[in-house]
């Protein structure tokens, strides 16, 4: 099996970080290398993915805080539209009241 490090699709930088050029569906040198490659886009899969969490992470705050300030401001609309619904309660049992034979 030949090492990644020896085989010409690789290349490694000066600051050590390496470049694979291989596509799996064009030009893989040994069978090895797809088993190589997905565990390589794995990787950048989990790596993707602990980012977006810590994004989460940083987001859960302030999505708290929207929802609370949600919370507050629907139910001061309800407080201050419960007269609307207090005066026609009252209508209506006023109008049963009518209706209620003696």
């Amino acid at each position: 099996m030949i090492q990644c490090k020896d085989c010409e699709l690789c290349e490694i930088g000066p600051d050590g970080k390496r470049t694979f050029k291989c596509d799996p569906f064009s030009n893989i040198k040994e069978p090895e290398c797809i088993a190589k490659w997905q565990l390589i886009r794995l990787d950048m899969l989990v790596a993707s993915y602990q980012g977006m969490l810590k994004w989460y992470g940083k987001l859960a705050p302030l999505q708290d805080k929207i929802f609370k300030y949600m919370q507050r401001e629907i139910e001061d609309i309800d407080e201050s539209d419960r007269w609307k619904l207090d005066e026609e309660e009252d209508e209506q049992d006023e109008e049963n009241d009518d209706k209620l034979p003696l």
